[in-house]
Protein backbone atom coordinates (compact mmCIF):
# COMPACT_ATOMS: atom_id res chain seq x y z
CA UNK A 1 0.00 0.00 0.00
CA UNK A 2 1.14 3.38 -1.13
CA UNK A 3 1.87 6.15 1.87
CA UNK A 4 -0.40 8.55 -0.13
CA UNK A 5 -3.15 5.50 0.32
CA UNK A 6 -2.46 4.70 3.97
CA UNK A 7 -2.86 8.85 4.88
CA UNK A 8 -6.43 9.03 2.48
CA UNK A 9 -7.11 5.58 4.97
CA UNK A 10 -6.25 7.08 8.27
CA UNK A 11 -7.81 10.18 7.42
CA UNK A 12 -10.87 9.05 6.68
CA UNK A 13 -11.13 7.01 9.96
CA UNK A 14 -10.00 10.19 12.23
CA UNK A 15 -12.92 12.09 10.27
CA UNK A 16 -15.04 8.78 10.95
CA UNK A 17 -14.71 7.61 14.50
CA UNK A 18 -12.95 10.91 16.33
CA UNK A 19 -9.86 9.01 16.66
CA UNK A 20 -7.30 6.69 15.09
CA UNK A 21 -5.67 3.76 17.37
CA UNK A 22 -2.30 2.68 15.77
CA UNK A 23 -2.59 -0.84 17.36
CA UNK A 24 -6.34 -1.34 15.18
CA UNK A 25 -5.38 0.45 12.06
CA UNK A 26 -2.66 -1.73 11.67
CA UNK A 27 -4.73 -4.75 12.03
CA UNK A 28 -7.45 -3.19 9.94
CA UNK A 29 -4.69 -2.14 7.38
CA UNK A 30 -2.70 -5.33 7.23
CA UNK A 31 0.21 -3.35 7.80
CA UNK A 32 2.73 -2.80 11.09
CA UNK A 33 1.92 -0.43 14.08
CA UNK A 34 5.53 0.91 13.40
CA UNK A 35 4.25 2.13 9.77
CA UNK A 36 1.12 3.28 11.18
CA UNK A 37 3.24 5.27 14.00
CA UNK A 38 5.56 6.95 11.43
CA UNK A 39 2.41 7.51 8.84
CA UNK A 40 1.17 9.72 12.56
CA UNK A 41 4.62 11.12 13.28
CA UNK A 42 4.85 12.51 9.59
CA UNK A 43 1.08 13.65 9.63
CA UNK A 44 1.33 15.33 12.87
CA UNK A 45 4.46 17.69 11.70
CA UNK A 46 1.98 18.30 8.67
CA UNK A 47 -0.61 19.36 11.01
CA UNK A 48 -2.72 17.04 9.81
CA UNK A 49 -3.79 15.52 12.99
CA UNK A 50 -2.20 15.44 17.05
CA UNK A 51 -0.93 12.50 17.99
CA UNK A 52 -1.43 11.12 21.32
CA UNK A 53 -0.58 7.70 23.30
CA UNK A 54 -1.69 4.81 21.16
CA UNK A 55 -2.46 6.93 18.33
CA UNK A 56 -3.57 10.26 17.00
CA UNK A 57 -6.95 12.70 17.48
CA UNK A 58 -8.30 15.47 15.13
CA UNK A 59 -5.93 18.62 15.40
CA UNK A 60 -7.97 21.85 15.55
CA UNK A 61 -7.96 23.92 12.48
CA UNK A 62 -8.10 27.01 15.71
CA UNK A 63 -4.71 27.20 15.67
CA UNK A 64 -3.75 29.07 12.97
CA UNK A 65 -3.26 32.77 13.95
CA UNK A 66 -5.70 35.35 14.59
CA UNK A 67 -5.86 36.70 11.38
CA UNK A 68 -6.76 33.78 9.77
CA UNK A 69 -9.01 32.71 12.41
CA UNK A 70 -11.18 35.80 12.05
CA UNK A 71 -12.74 34.02 9.40
CA UNK A 72 -13.59 31.18 10.58
CA UNK A 73 -17.38 30.42 11.73
CA UNK A 74 -17.79 33.76 12.42
CA UNK A 75 -21.94 33.19 12.62
CA UNK A 76 -21.30 30.51 14.88
CA UNK A 77 -18.66 32.80 16.78
CA UNK A 78 -20.94 35.38 17.41
CA UNK A 79 -23.69 33.60 18.48
CA UNK A 80 -21.27 32.02 21.37
CA UNK A 81 -20.41 35.26 22.25
CA UNK A 82 -23.82 36.27 22.32
CA UNK A 83 -24.79 33.76 24.78
CA UNK A 84 -21.55 33.95 26.67
CA UNK A 85 -22.30 37.79 27.06
CA UNK A 86 -25.20 36.95 29.06
CA UNK A 87 -23.71 35.24 31.50
CA UNK A 88 -21.59 38.46 33.17
CA UNK A 89 -23.36 39.62 36.27
CA UNK A 90 -23.51 43.55 36.84
CA UNK A 91 -20.86 44.00 39.29
CA UNK A 92 -18.71 40.93 38.51
CA UNK A 93 -15.40 40.94 37.94
CA UNK A 94 -14.29 38.82 34.86
CA UNK A 95 -11.32 37.22 32.48
CA UNK A 96 -11.98 37.87 29.28
CA UNK A 97 -9.36 35.90 27.33
CA UNK A 98 -8.31 36.48 24.14
CA UNK A 99 -9.18 35.62 20.72
CA UNK A 100 -12.06 36.40 17.81
CA UNK A 101 -14.95 34.14 20.13
CA UNK A 102 -13.94 36.47 23.24
CA UNK A 103 -13.72 39.46 20.66
CA UNK A 104 -17.53 38.93 19.87
CA UNK A 105 -18.11 38.25 23.82
CA UNK A 106 -17.36 41.68 24.83
CA UNK A 107 -18.78 43.41 21.85
CA UNK A 108 -22.34 41.63 23.00
CA UNK A 109 -21.61 43.07 26.74
CA UNK A 110 -24.25 45.85 27.22
CA UNK A 111 -22.77 49.14 27.49
CA UNK A 112 -24.44 50.07 30.39
CA UNK A 113 -23.34 47.34 32.87
CA UNK A 114 -21.80 48.08 35.69
CA UNK A 115 -18.41 44.77 35.34
CA UNK A 116 -14.65 44.64 35.15
CA UNK A 117 -13.24 42.75 32.80
CA UNK A 118 -10.07 41.88 33.20
CA UNK A 119 -8.14 41.19 29.83
CA UNK A 120 -4.74 40.45 28.41
CA UNK A 121 -5.69 40.86 24.67
CA UNK A 122 -5.45 44.51 23.21
CA UNK A 123 -7.97 43.79 21.07
CA UNK A 124 -11.04 42.72 23.73
CA UNK A 125 -10.10 46.30 25.31
CA UNK A 126 -10.20 47.70 22.10
CA UNK A 127 -13.97 46.46 21.82
CA UNK A 128 -15.06 47.74 25.21
CA UNK A 129 -13.38 51.68 24.61
CA UNK A 130 -17.71 52.36 23.90
CA UNK A 131 -19.12 51.14 26.91
CA UNK A 132 -18.75 53.35 29.75
CA UNK A 133 -19.95 50.98 32.30
CA UNK A 134 -17.27 48.65 31.99
CA UNK A 135 -14.25 48.83 33.66
CA UNK A 136 -11.26 47.38 31.87
CA UNK A 137 -8.26 46.39 33.74
CA UNK A 138 -5.56 45.68 30.39
CA UNK A 139 -2.88 43.32 31.52
CA UNK A 140 0.23 43.69 30.24
CA UNK A 141 3.75 41.75 29.35
CA UNK A 142 5.48 40.05 25.96
CA UNK A 143 2.98 40.50 23.32
CA UNK A 144 2.53 36.71 21.39
CA UNK A 145 1.90 38.13 18.02
CA UNK A 146 0.55 34.72 16.69
CA UNK A 147 -2.92 35.13 19.00
CA UNK A 148 -2.51 39.32 20.02
CA UNK A 149 -2.27 38.83 23.53
CA UNK A 150 0.34 39.94 26.68
CA UNK A 151 2.75 36.45 28.12
CA UNK A 152 5.14 36.01 30.04
CA UNK A 153 6.22 36.50 33.82
CA UNK A 154 4.65 39.67 33.95
CA UNK A 155 1.40 39.06 32.80
CA UNK A 156 1.35 35.62 34.88
CA UNK A 157 2.34 37.67 37.80
CA UNK A 158 -0.54 40.59 37.15
CA UNK A 159 -3.34 37.83 37.04
CA UNK A 160 -2.48 36.06 40.42
CA UNK A 161 -3.20 39.06 41.99
CA UNK A 162 -6.73 38.97 40.96
CA UNK A 163 -9.77 36.98 42.26
CA UNK A 164 -12.19 36.63 39.52
CA UNK A 165 -15.80 35.28 39.27
CA UNK A 166 -15.56 33.73 35.88
CA UNK A 167 -12.83 33.14 33.08
CA UNK A 168 -14.22 33.36 29.67
CA UNK A 169 -11.80 31.15 28.51
CA UNK A 170 -10.76 30.28 24.73
CA UNK A 171 -9.33 27.24 23.86
CA UNK A 172 -7.96 25.41 20.66
CA UNK A 173 -8.99 22.40 21.59
CA UNK A 174 -11.36 21.01 24.05
CA UNK A 175 -11.85 16.94 24.71
CA UNK A 176 -13.17 14.93 27.59
CA UNK A 177 -10.23 12.72 27.92
CA UNK A 178 -7.23 15.59 26.78
CA UNK A 179 -8.39 18.41 28.60
CA UNK A 180 -8.16 22.22 27.20
CA UNK A 181 -5.58 22.58 25.22
CA UNK A 182 -3.77 25.17 22.78
CA UNK A 183 -1.11 25.58 20.38
CA UNK A 184 1.61 27.54 22.34
CA UNK A 185 3.31 26.61 25.40
CA UNK A 186 3.48 30.73 26.87
CA UNK A 187 -0.15 30.70 26.50
CA UNK A 188 -1.34 27.86 27.80
CA UNK A 189 0.64 28.87 31.02
CA UNK A 190 -1.48 32.63 31.40
CA UNK A 191 -4.87 30.30 30.69
CA UNK A 192 -3.69 28.13 33.47
CA UNK A 193 -3.54 31.46 35.68
CA UNK A 194 -6.43 32.70 34.95
CA UNK A 195 -8.23 29.39 36.02
CA UNK A 196 -6.59 29.63 38.85
CA UNK A 197 -7.75 32.58 39.86
CA UNK A 198 -11.56 32.54 39.13
CA UNK A 199 -14.44 30.96 40.82
CA UNK A 200 -15.57 29.37 37.18
CA UNK A 201 -14.32 28.55 34.14
CA UNK A 202 -16.48 29.07 31.12
CA UNK A 203 -15.42 27.72 27.74
CA UNK A 204 -16.03 29.32 24.60
CA UNK A 205 -15.93 26.34 22.29
CA UNK A 206 -16.84 26.65 17.97
CA UNK A 207 -17.33 23.21 16.41
CA UNK A 208 -14.27 22.83 15.34
CA UNK A 209 -12.49 23.08 18.63
CA UNK A 210 -14.76 20.37 20.02
CA UNK A 211 -13.08 16.83 20.45
CA UNK A 212 -9.83 18.47 18.74
CA UNK A 213 -6.53 18.17 21.02
CA UNK A 214 -3.29 20.44 21.00
CA UNK A 215 0.16 20.68 21.48
CA UNK A 216 -0.12 22.18 25.12
CA UNK A 217 -2.66 21.20 27.73
CA UNK A 218 -4.05 24.03 30.23
CA UNK A 219 -6.15 22.13 32.62
CA UNK A 220 -8.60 18.73 32.42
CA UNK A 221 -11.87 19.06 30.64
CA UNK A 222 -12.80 18.86 34.71
CA UNK A 223 -12.21 22.33 35.44
CA UNK A 224 -14.61 23.45 33.34
CA UNK A 225 -17.75 24.77 34.71
CA UNK A 226 -19.69 25.45 31.61
CA UNK A 227 -19.33 25.11 27.54
CA UNK A 228 -21.07 27.81 25.50
CA UNK A 229 -21.20 25.77 22.10
CA UNK A 230 -23.50 25.48 19.19
CA UNK A 231 -24.94 21.84 19.00
CA UNK A 232 -22.25 19.71 20.52
CA UNK A 233 -22.20 16.40 19.73
CA UNK A 234 -24.78 13.80 21.59
CA UNK A 235 -21.33 12.02 22.68
CA UNK A 236 -19.49 15.24 23.47
CA UNK A 237 -22.04 16.35 25.50
CA UNK A 238 -22.52 13.52 27.72
CA UNK A 239 -18.99 13.49 28.64
CA UNK A 240 -19.28 16.24 29.72
CA UNK A 241 -22.81 15.48 32.35
CA UNK A 242 -20.60 12.71 33.59
CA UNK A 243 -18.04 15.26 34.26
CA UNK A 244 -20.67 17.65 35.61
CA UNK A 245 -19.56 20.12 33.02
CA UNK A 246 -22.78 22.36 32.18
CA UNK A 247 -23.16 22.53 28.47
CA UNK A 248 -24.88 26.34 27.51
CA UNK A 249 -26.51 26.14 24.07
CA UNK A 250 -25.58 29.53 22.01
Amino acid sequence: MLASQRRALILETLAREGQVVAKVAAERFGLSVDTIRRDLREMAAEGLLQRVHGGALPASPALADFAARQSIATDAKDRIGRAAAALVRPGSVVFVDGGTTAGRLARHLPPDLAATVVTHAPSVALELLDKPGIEVVLVGGRLFRHSVVAVGAAAAAAIAEVRADTVFLGVTGIHPEHGLTTGDYEEARIKRAMIAASADCVVLASAEKIAAVSPWRIAPFEATTTVVALDPPEEFAAAAARAGVQILAA
